[in-house]
């Protein structure tokens, strides 16, 4: 089984091939001068890191490079680094409770990838010992609960599940009381991506969250999917359902299927919520908690460096 960075460097392979490959190269030339400065603006627009945290990151390197009198261009290489690793740095704002049941509403657009990144939630979780126990909150779509309870059979892990139509808050409810029986440590919620109107989607959302903090003390997780694919767009899809359910992190599907993953830098910098996992593959195994020291390593890797294992984590 492939280690952390390294799924990491496979879901950022494209990206890197595309765009900071190309930025690595622009600090082998000797000489740092405004040529630089602006193809790296021009890089980092095209990878998708948006024109506002472009102009912020590459404002941060330069005044470093101009405080620290860094000249070497490795050096400078180094700071932009470092400044992306700050941006990515986001605390989490949901504080996990030791030997605690842990809550965990998913929500996202059809078409996200929502479904498939619960189910690689769920084996991560059980790969890692929890007790993991599914609620297919998504009644509006039949397919929706078939394919969770396909995925929770693969996954060996339980499932609470209602016929089609049925209230969604009902079936968090049963889910919730029947979480102590079960001794379930994790549970995640799948929800509706698309109701008749945005307003009805997000009241729904709303009701689903009120239900589940009611009725169990756990800290509560609201997790949004985003398509990594979709870059820009994704964060308006994030501030919507930010004011409707106050996201506190975000799952970025299919980052292996775009070479524009830079808009993981917009994300934690435009939005302020942290990532918490990112999509590696389409494997049931492929994704990974996000680490921003090892996903910045990852966009500048050489092949050879990540066979270091001086990077790779269990």
């Amino acid at each position: 089984m492939l280690g952390f960075f390294k799924k990491t460097q496979q879901a950022v392979r494209r990206t890197r091939d595309s765009w900071f490959g190309k930025v690595t190269r622009l600090f082998e030339r000797e000489a740092i001068g405004e040529s630089l400065w602006e193809e790296l603006e021009e890089l980092l627009i095209s990878a998708d890191v948006g024109a506002e945290t472009t102009d912020k990151l590459v404002s941060s390197v330069k005044e470093r490079a101009q405080k620290d009198k860094l000249h070497d261009a490795a050096a400078v290489q180094e700071a932009l680094k470092e400044e992306m690793v700050c941006i990515l740095s986001i605390p989490k704002q949901v504080t996990e409770q030791a030997g605690g049941i842990r809550i965990i509403m998913v929500v996202g657009v059809n078409g996200s990838g929502k479904t498939t990144s619960i189910a690689k939630l769920a084996k991560f979780h059980k790969s890692q010992g929890k007790k993991v126990l599914l609620v297919a909150a998504d009644t509006f779509r039949a397919a929706a609960v078939e394919q969770l309870q396909i995925w929770a059979e693969r996954d060996g892990v339980d499932i609470i599940s209602s016929k089609p139509g049925s209230d969604p808050g009902a079936v968090v409810f049963d889910a919730l009381q029947a979480a102590a029986s079960r001794k379930a440590d994790i549970i995640i919620i799948d929800t509706a991506g698309r109701l008749h109107t945005k307003f009805n989607l997000m009241e729904e959302l709303k009701k689903i969250k009120r239900i589940a903090a009611r009725e169990s003390k756990a800290p509560l997780e609201v997790l949004l999917v985003l398509d990594a694919t979709t870059g820009q767009n994704g964060l308006a899809q994030a501030k919507h359902f930010t004011d409707a359910v106050e996201v506190s992190g975000i799952f970025l599907s299919k980052l292996d299927g775009t070479a524009k993953g830079g808009v993981v830098l917009a994300i934690c910098d435009q939005l302020k919520l942290p990532l918490s996992y990112i999509g590696t593959g389409e494997g049931p195994d492929d994704m990974v908690p996000f680490n921003p020291v090892e996903f910045v390593e990852a966009l500048f890797a050489s092949d050879a460096r990540a066979e270091s294992p001086a990077l790779e984590s269990t």
